[in-house]
């Protein structure tokens, strides 16, 4: 058998399930997950290895129409990554968006369907609807004839996995490895803990206060004796924001450094020391200098 590898660009609304599939393929948790919508900021390099093939996932922020520039960036992302992919994975949630009326209409999707792109169609969280509405989506979107196939699919059972990766390893071309075996991502443990503590504001903050707040790493020091020593910033706009983030009495951020610091030594596999401080950038999320310095821009 030749050895096959390429790039494979996950591309879905906001809480298709992108992020959940990614990390089911993987067997690990790399990507953060959440109910809410726009968990997803930045693309996610993940890396599949096995003796015949590399699969190269890009998980990318849900598609939207960007309300102000940090959007506009994320929107940038989804472009790149499938201008990229040898391969596009396209999610629609069989409970939301049975049909992808709503995907559909998507001017990234619209010109998905108008390049040369192999597409993939994911009928994903199938567990939520019944198999003869399964089995009418499927042939549905199977008669457009814009797929290389279509796939029912529930990412959080594990329910057709193996299906889509031999459906993957199908349209791959043959290739090289692009990364060693043992590589799985591309980023630093920086960014994963800093992902780590963002996904833990969407699990404890309501309304705006997620979307409203980054994380950034500022120390991160390994010890030979004792704890590692980490230290984050996180940002906010206002400064109502820094006050609910901290609570009364510093009950609000207590927590969250606790649940925060449970999950980063479960990802890191040894303790640390985890510090949190809280910052104020005002308008940053519409402000070219703060997505530059945080990594939402490309430096020149």
């Amino acid at each position: 058998m030749k050895h096959k590898s390429g790039y494979v660009a996950i591309l879905g609304l906001p809480n298709a399930g992108k992020s959940t599939l990614l990390n089911t393929l993987l067997g690990q948790k790399l990507a953060i997950t959440n109910k809410k919508p726009q968990t997803t900021r930045k693309n996610i390099l993940g890396i599949l290895s096995d003796e015949n093939y590399q699969v190269i996932f890009l998980d990318t922020p849900g598609i939207l129409k960007p309300s102000y520039l940090l959007q506009e960036k994320m929107m940038e992302q989804v472009a790149a990554s499938v201008n990229d992919a040898d391969l596009v994975l396209l999610l629609i949630d069989a409970g939301k968006d049975p049909l992808g009326e709503e995907t559909f209409k998507q001017e990234y999707v619209t010109k998905l369907f108008e390049s040369n792109k192999k597409v993939i169609l994911i009928i994903n969280k199938v567990d939520l609807i019944t198999q003869d509405k399964t089995e009418h989506l499927v042939k549905h979107f199977e008669e457009m004839g814009k797929f290389e196939s279509v796939i029912p699919l529930s990412a959080t059972l594990n329910f057709n996995i193996q299906r889509l990766l031999d459906e993957i390893l199908e349209a791959l071309p043959e290739g090289p490895k692009y990364y060693p075996d043992d590589i799985v991502a591309d980023e630093s443990e920086r960014f994963f803990v800093s992902e780590i503590i963002r996904e833990k504001i969407l699990d404890l903050y309501r309304e705006e206060i997620p979307y409203s707040t980054d994380v950034h790493i500022t120390e991160f020091k390994e010890r030979e004796s004792g704890k590692d020593y980490i230290s984050a910033e996180i940002v906010v706009e206002k400064d109502s924001q820094k006050s609910i983030i901290i609570g009364k009495e510093g009950a609000a951020i207590k927590k969250l450094g606790q649940i925060a610091r449970e999950a980063v030594e479960e990802f890191l596999g040894r303790p640390v020391f985890l510090e949190l401080r809280v910052k104020v950038r005002k308008k940053w999320r519409s402000d070219e200098k703060w997505l530059k310095a945080f990594g939402y821009v490309k430096k020149d």
